[in-house]
């Protein structure tokens, strides 16, 4: 039985003041643990909604925002990395839930996943874009350009890059040790639900999820319905 979820904040001005002063033993406390990841990936994917992603940097700075667009890859997934097996590439989505799986897509890009389920499942969620919270001067920096917040994490690559996460973060745990997943602040009021972006096979599939009301949200909505 995973952890109950702990509320940790009652405002957005509450969590900024409390990842700025954070320690590693409050996010561990307050951050999902593996149980929470080893759950069916669809609800995982959906439950991602509104939850923060924090990532420690190597010089101890902490970059935070609130995950606002997912979509879940499943074992039976023609689309997914998984669906011919595990390879050197994929092997992280056949690790236990709870990991990050990160590969490179076009020669150049990142992209970052949350591993979901038991070992040898290969089902996982991609982090798609995200509200910025802390540390958004590096974000800046790391992407490179000046662009208005609700674009600096839109798009999975831009993601990645704005929080550093590269190839040797691939099988790193996201449940403590420089990377955590917490609680929503405020669940998301309404969340829509789509076919998935980019893909060309099980493109009619409804894996794709995210914040209605959220700015940073892909340009391509297409919302069928709402969960």
């Amino acid at each position: 039985m995973h952890k109950p979820q702990v509320t940790i904040a009652e405002s957005h001005d509450g969590i900024l003041a409390m990842l700025r002063t954070a320690g590693d033993a409050q996010l561990d406390r307050l951050a999902f643990d593996v149980e929470w990841f080893v759950r069916d990936t669809v609800c995982v994917a959906q439950d991602l909604i509104g939850a923060i992603l924090v990532r420690q940097d190597s010089d101890g700075q902490l970059l935070a925002a609130r995950i606002v667009e997912t979509e879940a890859y499943l074992a039976d997934d023609p689309a997914s990395h998984s669906w011919r097996g595990p390879t050197r590439r994929n092997r992280a989505m056949f690790e236990r839930g709870g990991c990050l799986y990160v590969y490179r897509i076009y020669g150049v890009h990142r992209c970052v996943n949350i591993v979901t389920g038991p070992v040898g499942v290969g089902t996982a969620v991609l982090l798609r874009a995200a509200e910025p919270l802390i540390g958004i001067e590096r974000m800046v920096e790391r992407r490179g350009r000046h662009m208005p917040m609700a674009k600096l994490l839109s798009g999975p690559a831009n993601l990645a890059r704005a929080f550093g996460f590269d190839l040797d973060d691939n099988c790193r745990t996201c449940c403590g040790d420089g990377v955590w997943v917490l609680s929503p602040v405020v669940p998301p009021r309404r969340i829509g639900v789509s076919p998935r972006i980019g893909i060309a096979r099980a493109a009619e599939r409804l894996l794709r999820f995210f914040d209605l009301d959220s700015p940073a949200v892909s340009a391509h909505r297409r919302s069928v319905s709402q969960v």
